[in-house]
């Protein structure tokens, strides 16, 4: 049984198409043509496809930054 808070704020899932699991890592990227070089998009990645997903972006020149999903959550937020 889910708890009223847990369906308020469910727990951030994995990016990878079909993957349900929970998200460990946080992939930071962009895309130069399309945003200005400080934007950061983000996709959320399991343990599973943390790499799989980093390659992607990678071999686009997307990715800009892999961290965990805690010290992502503990930066400080921007103006």
């Amino acid at each position: 049984m889910n708890s009223p808070e847990s369906a308020e704020n469910p727990a951030p899932v994995c990016s990878a198409k079909g993957c349900r699991a929970d998200a460990v890592w946080v992939l930071a990227w962009n895309n130069p043509k399309l945003h200005t070089p400080e934007r950061r998009k983000t996709w959320l990645a399991c343990e599973e496809h943390r790499e799989h997903l980093s390659s992607f972006l990678g071999v686009r020149g997307f990715l800009k930054d892999v961290v965990t999903l805690a010290e992502w959550e503990s930066r400080p937020t921007s103006p």
